[in-house]
């Protein structure tokens, strides 16, 4: 979740980014931008902001379809970590690719609103106006830049996970795989978005059989150009040449008309 802290500099700086890229966003995607799904239908999706089944508990701005979209080369690379991992019957699952800058806004409005709410099992140790400060939220995110992705492994022989239900009473994401919510990825240690210590990629808190997995997944990764961020085994981000800019164009379902932002 988190790349930078939101200090001056880096907002204004992003601000800057935002208001070059939204002149750019008059097409269905900007230049460059893909759907995953068109370049590599095989990779699964589980695009948590577009539903009630994250930290936030509702769908956040801007996230219009369930769609992963990413810049042209970041999603062939992906394709290539498919390819590889299909050799050990493995695959990949998307949680989260583009962020529309303008749910990185409501996060932060979110964990600053001095109310109660969200789903306290993404957090069970912390309270939420906490987590700016402990590092887990940010108000710049690389994910912006269509660069960085939220990715878990799963088993390509697999069956259906359960339907998510919004009224149940889940385990919070640091509880064993089978009392968190419905997810039919491989158990990673942690559920996706945990904030939590363990969900350090090489957190001592772990197992050496998840400590294995997690091995796997950033070296997969690494191999074609993403590297990790260690706070949290699933984020991993695409090495460009230049620093990208950051857009705000609502993910809206393939084939959508686009609308000036």
């Amino acid at each position: 979740m988190r790349v930078r802290a939101w200090a001056g500099p880096a907002a204004a700086a992003g601000a800057l980014a935002l208001s070059l890229s939204q002149a750019l966003a008059q097409a269905p995607l900007p230049e460059n931008f893909v759907y995953l799904r068109d370049i590599d239908p095989s990779i699964a999706q589980d695009i948590r902001y577009a539903s009630s089944n994250n930290f936030v508990g509702r769908p956040l701005d801007g996230y219009e379809a369930p769609e992963c979209i990413l810049r042209r080369e970041v999603a062939a690379a992906l394709s290539r970590v498919q390819a590889d991992l299909k050799e050990a019957g493995l695959g990949l699952k998307v949680y989260d690719c583009y962020r529309p800058h303008r749910a990185v806004r409501a996060m932060a409005q979110w964990a600053h609103d001095g109310r109660a709410g969200g789903a306290k099992r993404f957090f069970p140790n912390h309270e939420k106006n906490a987590l700016f400060a402990l590092g887990y939220l940010a108000g710049v995110s690389r994910h912006s830049t269509g660069a960085a992705v939220d990715v878990t492994l799963v088993e390509l022989a697999r069956p259906a996970a359960a339907r998510f239900d919004p009224a149940a009473r889940y385990a919070p994401c640091t509880a064993p795989a089978p009392a968190r919510a419905p997810d039919d990825s491989v158990d990673m240690g942690t559920g996706y978005d945990c904030f939590d210590l363990n969900s350090r990629t090489r957190s001592p808190g772990i197992g050496a059989e998840v400590q294995r997995r997690r091995s796997l997944l950033v070296v997969a990764m690494g191999k074609h150009g993403f590297r990790n961020y260690h706070r949290e085994w699933w984020h991993f981000s695409f090495a460009l040449p230049q620093i990208p800019a950051h857009y705000d164009f609502p993910i809206r379902p393939r084939g959508a008309k686009a609308q000036r932002n």
